[in-house]
């Protein structure tokens, strides 16, 4: 099974794709064991349109045409916030039902056309708060690597204990 991470807009040279590059080297690494084979950043251009909708539209068209037939994860902060374990697991079931991939969507500034997420087979928020979207992306590849771990019973993933 393959992974992507699709994203509208590049990111630049710093901190944060240092990060992103770190998580896809992990990622790689203990892939290949739970039959996740590669992990790809697929950065498309903002489109240029001049009216909002006009241009989500046009990224919305070029981010489902990337991603093909895999399962379609959308960052969005209108989905839902699942648990890291309930995230591996519905990594673990696609895996299993022997998809092809996982494609992670990260739209651009305008935010998602509304077909991205009626297309989608998960839509996931890291909550109310606007979060840059560089920053997301580091977030999405390091709970894809989280996820790997859960399933792999790596003690890179803790889980918290309630001492009340």
């Amino acid at each position: 099974m393959r992974l992507s991470l699709l994203a509208v807009g590049r990111l630049k040279s710093g901190p944060e794709r240092e990060l992103v590059e770190r998580y896809r080297q992990r990622i790689e690494g203990m892939g290949k064991a739970q039959g996740l084979a590669v992990f790809d950043l697929i950065e498309l251009p903002e489109s240029r349109a001049r009216r909002d909708d006009d241009r989500r539209a046009e990224e919305a068209a070029a981010l489902l045409d990337k991603a093909g037939g895999a399962v379609l994860i959308v960052f969005d902060e209108r989905g839902k916030s699942p648990t890291s374990e309930a995230f591996a697991e519905k990594v673990r079931h696609w895996r299993d039902e022997g998809r092809s991939g996982i494609a992670c969507i990260i739209g651009g500034p305008d935010g998602l056309d509304p077909k991205v997420r009626q297309r989608a087979d998960l839509v996931v928020s890291f909550g109310a708060l606007t979060l840059p979207h560089q920053i997301v992306r580091a977030l999405v590849a390091e709970q894809l690597y989280r996820a790997l771990t859960i399933l792999a019973g790596h003690p890179y993933h803790r889980v918290g204990h309630d001492d009340s």
